[in-house]
């Protein structure tokens, strides 16, 4: 599971089930193509807070700021980054956590279950 995924999952049915922790990974990094385009159109779309919790909880060391800078789509260093951390991160095993309930939602091969 890419971590832009993570970013944008949700526990079904909790009004409050975002963003769901991340427990017990295995933690697998895979080398893509940079799309500094696709990136750019990303940023507006995420949490910013929830994927610097993903990545503090999974231990994966960064060089992201505590904030998206005011003029990211230029800035290609941050980019490349964000880019790392959004798809080349994958989270292969472990469990997703609801805040809310505390259910648990199995991570199997890289494929989030929330059945």
């Amino acid at each position: 599971m890419k971590l832009l995924t993570h970013n944008m999952l949700t526990s079904p049915g909790n009004a409050r089930g975002f963003p769901l922790k991340i427990e017990g990974a295995t933690v697998e990094e895979v080398e893509t193509d940079f799309n500094a385009e696709f990136i750019s159109r990303m940023v507006a779309k995420l949490e910013w807070d929830a994927l610097l919790g993903a990545l503090q909880q999974l231990g994966v060391a960064h060089q992201l700021p505590s904030a998206v800078p005011d003029k990211y789509a230029e800035d290609e260093a941050f980019l490349k980054a964000l880019h790392h951390v959004l798809v080349e991160v994958e989270v292969m095993e472990g469990e997703l956590v609801c805040p809310e309930t505390a259910k648990r939602f199995p991570v199997k091969g890289g494929i989030p279950s929330l059945i």
